[in-house]
């Protein structure tokens, strides 16, 4: 699947609209949420070993106040660690620092999950995470598109 000129524009747009931070994160989350078909997304700022959550979209609204040390979240300490796209296989040990956060399915387990860290350089700034109950949900996403909207987001 390949993302169309609007759907791209309406990236750029929201990234570019004339709002405060924190706005612009919402709208950016939820706009990519839509675009991607995800049960949920999140777009963190890396600092001093841990990311903490900027906007959310699809996850319970107590995961903005949460910090997320790298340490205690294998796949959050991957993503950080890759420098690239990271798609965890749906049987992956690995628990989800999201299991049980998603309104409605709080009982099931995340089943698709990609990160996609945000550099500024060479500097790791933060992470989008992207989630779904499918566990093929973001297959049709190549690498490729992925790394454009990670770079689209880190403004690079």
């Amino acid at each position: 699947m390949s993302f169309s000129v609007d759907e791209l524009a309406r990236i750029a747009i929201d990234l570019q609209s004339d709002i405060g931070h924190t706005d612009r994160f919402s709208r950016l989350i939820t706009t990519l949420r839509q675009i991607l078909g995800c049960d949920a997304s999140a777009l963190l700022r890396y600092e001093a070993h841990q990311f903490v959550p900027l906007a959310i979209d699809g996850l319970a609204q107590d995961v903005l106040g949460r910090r997320f040390a790298l340490e205690g979240h294998p796949r959050l300490e991957a993503i950080a660690r890759a420098g690239d796209v990271v798609r965890f296989p749906a049987d992956s040990d690995l628990p989800d620092p999201y299991d049980g956060l998603i309104p409605g399915h709080e009982s099931l387990k995340v089943h698709a999950c990609v990160g996609l860290p945000l550099f500024a350089g060479q500097t790791l700034i933060g992470a989008l995470t992207l989630d779904g109950m499918d566990a093929d949900r973001f297959d049709s996403f190549s690498d490729e598109e992925l790394r454009l909207i990670a770079a689209l987001v880190a403004g690079r």
